[in-house]
């Protein structure tokens, strides 16, 4: 295994159910752990905060993608559906990537944690994906009319 994984699965063991605290982390403070405030900021987490606080942190992951699939499904439109499903899917696989490639089930990949690493292409494209999917949930009712009369 290579040097970036083997001390992301040193500091999540390290940080035990309920963590080292916060800032008390070892291999998060002396630097053992390369590109903590991006790709691996879930395993600074799991350090300080232990397998309680990833817990919290995935648990309110699944209430945004469980909003964004009950927007999907409450949009009467098809167009508004298929962007809400779409959105709901790219949040997932960027979460599901992450979290897998810092416990090394994945391999080391640049994908940020979303609405926690750092990152400012990543939260741009993000936070303008989360606006489409509000003003879909905002214009649920709204039936797109097809044909010629669509355009009049």
């Amino acid at each position: 295994a290579g040097y970036h994984i083997l001390q992301s699965k040193i500091a999540l063991g390290s940080g035990g159910i309920f963590g080292k605290g916060f800032m008390e982390g070892t291999q998060s403070q002396l630097n053992f752990l390369p590109e903590k405030h991006t790709d691996f900021i879930f395993t600074m987490l799991g350090e300080e905060l232990g397998l309680v606080g990833g817990l919290v942190l995935l648990t309110l992951y699944f209430m945004v993608l469980m909003f964004s699939i009950n927007v999907a499904v409450q949009c009467r439109n098809q167009f508004g559906r298929l962007l809400a499903v779409g959105i709901s899917t790219t949040f997932f696989f960027y979460v599901f990537i992450n979290t897998a490639m810092v416990m090394g089930l994945l391999p080391v990949v640049g994908v940020p944690l979303p609405l926690v690493s750092y990152g400012g292409t990543a939260m741009l494209s993000l936070m303008f994906a989360f606006g489409l999917l509000m003003s879909v949930h905002i214009h649920r009712n709204l039936e797109i009319s097809r044909g010629p009369a669509a355009f009049w």
